[in-house]
Parts: C-alpha cells; sequence; structure tokens
C-alpha cells in the first residue's frame, strides 16, 4: 500500500514538475512573442515618428523658405522704390536749387565783371545817381547776365534801386549804399563788358561825362544770395 503511496506522489511529482515545465516554456515563449511584438511596433512608431516629422520639417521649411522669398520681394521692391524715392528727390533738388538760383536766394560764383565806380571831388563833374545804376543792371541783364550785385546787395526782379535827391544818398533794397560802388555781374565777361563799354554803351557814356568808372573781367567772381523776403501783394 504504502509503495502504491509513493509511486502515486512519485508520479504526481514529475506530472506536476512536466507540467510547470510547459507552463514557463509557453510563458517564455509567450514573452518572447510579446517581446518580438513590441520591438516591431515599437520600430514601426519610430519609422511613422519619422516619417511624421519629416512631413512637418518640410512643412516648416516650404513655410519659411515662402516667408524669405516674400521678405527677399519686399526688399528689392523697396530698395527699386527707395532708389525711385532718391532719383524723385535728387531732380526736386536740382530743381529746387535752380529756382533759388533764379531768384537770387542762394550764392553763386562764375566767370564775369567787376565794376567800380568812385565819386569824384569835382564839382564840375555830375555824382553818380540811381538812374546810373539802374543803367548799367539793365544793360547787363541784356547781355544775358546770370546775377548782379551792387555793393553786395543782390539785384532781383524785385529790386530797388532808389535815389534820394534830398539826402543825397542811394538805397539798393531798402539799404543805404555808398560809393565807391562796387557792381558785380556772372556771365561771358567779354559779352559784359563789351555791352558796356561799346559805342553809345552806359559806362562809355559816363566816361565822356569824366565819371571815374572801371571795368574788370575776372575768372571767378562770387555774389551772394538776397536776404530779404520776396513777397507778392497781388500774385496768387
Amino acid at each position: 500500500m504504502k509503495t502504491k503511496m509513493k509511486k502515486g506522489k512519485i508520479t504526481m511529482i514529475i506530472t506536476a514538475g512536466i507540467a510547470c515545465f510547459v507552463l514557463v516554456l509557453v510563458m517564455t515563449m509567450q514573452f518572447k512573442i510579446v517581446n518580438e511584438a513590441d520591438i516591431t511596433s515599437i520600430e514601426n512608431m519610430r519609422k511613422t515618428e519619422l516619417s511624421t516629422e519629416l512631413a512637418n520639417w518640410k512643412t516648416r521649411y516650404d513655410e519659411v523658405n515662402k516667408q524669405y522669398e516674400e521678405t527677399t520681394a519686399m526688399i528689392e521692391e523697396y530698395r527699386n522704390n527707395k532708389e525711385s524715392n532718391e532719383q524723385t528727390d535728387n531732380l526736386m533738388n536740382e530743381e529746387l536749387d535752380q529756382i533759388n538760383i533764379t531768384l537770387g536766394k542762394t550764392d553763386v560764383e562764375g566767370e564775369g565783371i567787376l565794376i567800380t565806380i568812385n565819386e569824384t571831388d569835382d564839382d564840375e563833374i555830375e555824382n553818380i545817381t540811381s538812374d546810373d545804376l539802374l543803367l548799367i543792371v539793365n544793360a547787363l541783364k541784356l547781355a544775358g547776365a546770370e546775377a548782379i550785385s551792387i555793393n553786395d546787395q543782390r539785384i532781383i526782379n524785385m529790386s530797388d534801386i532808389v535815389y534820394i535827391d534830398a539826402a543825397g544818398i542811394i538805397r539798393v533794397n531798402g539799404e543805404r549804399i555808398l560809393a565807391p560802388y562796387t557792381i558785380k555781374a556772372i556771365g561771358n565777361s567779354e559779352y559784359l563788358e563789351s555791352s558796356l563799354i561799346g559805342n553809345g554803351g552806359v559806362v562809355d557814356e559816363m566816361r565822356k561825362k569824366k565819371q571815374d568808372v572801371t571795368i574788370e573781367r575776372e575768372n571767378k567772381i562770387t555774389i551772394s544770395k538776397y536776404n530779404g523776403d520776396i513777397t507778392t501783394k497781388y500774385m496768387e
């Protein structure tokens, strides 16, 4: 009886051992399968994530590249507009400078002549009047003078050259001037001089009256700008 019971226990132990071995084997195989499945899943997931990330970077690159192209186009447009504006500004400044020169509102220099008129103490010689100066100025204008001044008073279209007989003084642009009278004119020096000293010219007539007038040609004469205000009363 005892022998049969021992054999039964041994059989049960062996059976349990085999069952345990089989169970461990099955669990090991399952674990291996699970591990392989997880690795494959992870690798697949990594491939998907990489593909997605790559697609995202591609999208970002396209967006940045588009912004770069748009910014480059804007910079080019701005540069072109700036150059265009600079050209327009330069033209406007040139025109403004020319207008200021014409109006006498800027200092100028160039070839011309220098006329000096001195008063004398000889009572038989006529004193210089505003009419004498006006005749010289008008002759210079007709000869093509581009700028004229009398004792550094710039002559413009609205300048007044007035002789106050009672006081014996001459005013130019409202300012009193005294002898010697220095008249500067910029232009072709030969034309300007010949317009004054030719037969019947203003200076020629003044010299016939013994008035002291000299003319010098100059390569470079500087004439100061008109410092007064240019205003109109009737023009709109």
